[in-house]
């Protein structure tokens, strides 16, 4: 059987027709053995850590990824490895219910009697909730609604399924892992799509674990038309980042944007000629120097009953202040907007000449900030909290560095928030001035 597994592992790395014909010479048990074999068939995301921070040598290893990445069959596939390697193994299976230990974990499409080989016959019980496999080693199911229910039990290994939707999380798992003391080497695997959780930072944290992150993108055996659907549906949003891109997004303490409030104000995207916008602007935060640094673009429209829109998002970084200046008229011009209000704390009359440079015509009105970013910020939250301001689509970058920013001053947002403070600017004209009114003036 030696000569078959290396065998197999050479097979993956040789063209088609060549695997076809050594197929053939290995006969029936021989490509039974190569098609059940999961070494080769898992992606880069499903396969155990063998360095990392640990060495190797982790205590936790937790997929933390996106719907459809292949979770559940990683989990079952290790779980099966240990029970095969250790057959007198003692394994927790532990989901957010009973019910889900069974249908998703146990008998699942990718649940462990789903990836049993040739031979084995693992005997499943549901009502006992136990799982034995034909090499002696047996895996009994737990859930995280009764964290009472892992205290006493002792066991090898354990698998932890969608943590997040566990009822009582940080005691299932403190009762879990003091259960884990038998062997020389006790280890859990966690599979679970991210949640902003106290837990899971604490988990991640740890210095003996390992962290697998991946999208549902990556997982090649998912149909295209299903990748293509999630992304055209759920692209951009915090839902799509969270349960489709597997990104940990959670709440600054005290910001002045929280996820929740971002998606309670979001409407459907505005086309560029739409009549019932009586006002359009775009905010400028020019770069602080010359070498290319980040210039937040940022269109926002007023409609007739006194509402702010968010309308695009045009930033641009690695570029000079001519390339940056035609990517501000670019974006005048597509949204017709009747003003540019551009800050001009970093470059002072330069930015206005700059921008003229490029469009004579523009219509630049130059803003100084003398107040922090949050307090200037602030006013202009609080018209989204009061429905006087929405998001007229998805804008990622940008809803990330405005929910970076945190009330009574400060940022704990991603790289500088050139992006929030552009938008600050454009709505604050919108909003917090009196409107500007064209003047006719004759003679």
């Amino acid at each position: 059987m030696a000569d078959v597994e290396t065998l197999m592992w050479n097979l993956q790395r040789v063209a088609a027709e060549k695997r076809a014909l050594a197929l053939a010479l290995i006969g029936a048990d021989g490509v039974r053995a190569f098609e059940e074999a999961w070494e080769w068939q898992a992606h880069g995301g499903q396969r155990e850590p063998t360095s990392g921070k640990t060495g190797g040598t982790w205590r936790v290893w937790m997929i933390m990824a996106g719907r459809g990445f292949g979770k559940t069959r990683a989990g079952a596939e290790w779980v099966s490895a240990r029970a095969r390697a250790e057959p007198g193994a003692r394994i927790a299976l532990v989901g957010a219910t009973l019910a889900d230990v069974a249908s998703v974990m146990v008998e699942g499409p990718a649940g462990i009697l789903s990836v049993a080989r040739s031979g084995e016959r693992p005997s499943w019980s549901r009502s006992r909730g136990e799982l034995a496999f034909s090499s002696g080693a047996v895996a009994q199911a737990f859930s995280g609604e009764r964290p009472d229910k892992l205290r006493g039990p002792e066991h090898h290994f354990a698998w932890a399924d969608e943590l997040a939707k566990w009822r009582h999380p940080q005691a299932t798992w403190d009762m879990l892992q003091m259960g884990l003391r038998m062997g020389e080497r006790p280890r859990t695997i966690v599979t679970t799509t991210p949640r902003p959780m106290a837990l899971l930072k604490r988990i991640e944290g740890d210095r003996w674990t390992e962290t697998t992150r991946g999208a549902t993108g990556e997982n090649v055996h998912l149909s295209a038309a299903f990748r293509e659907e999630m992304e055209a549906i759920y692209g951009g949003t915090r839902l799509g980042r969270q349960e489709l891109g597997g990104e940990l997004i959670e709440d600054v303490e005290g910001a002045l944007w929280t996820r929740a409030l971002i998606e309670r104000c979001r409407v459907s995207p505005m086309p560029c000629d739409e009549g019932a916008l009586r006002r359009v602007v775009v905010g400028v935060e020019p770069p602080a120097s010359a070498t290319g640094d980040a210039c937040g673009i940022v269109v926002c429209g007023l409609d007739a009953d006194g509402i702010g829109y968010v309308l695009a998002d045009h930033s641009i970084a690695g570029q000079r202040p001519e390339g940056w200046a035609r990517a501000v008229a670019r974006a005048a011009e597509a949204w017709r907007a009747d003003r540019v209000i551009a800050e001009k704390n970093n470059g002072g009359d330069m930015v206005e000449s700059v921008l003229r440079g490029i469009d004579a015509a523009l219509p630049v009105t130059l803003v100084s900030a003398s107040r922090g970013k949050a307090a200037r910020a602030e006013p202009v939250a609080l018209r989204f909290e009061a429905g006087k301001a929405r998001f007229a689509g998805h804008f990622p970058e940008l809803e990330d560095e405005l929910a970076g920013l945190v009330a009574g001053g400060g940022y704990q947002g991603p790289g500088s928030p050139d992006r929030a403070d552009a938008c600050v600017w454009a709505l604050s004209e919108l909003l917090l001035k009196p409107e500007r009114v064209p003047r006719v003036i004759t003679f």
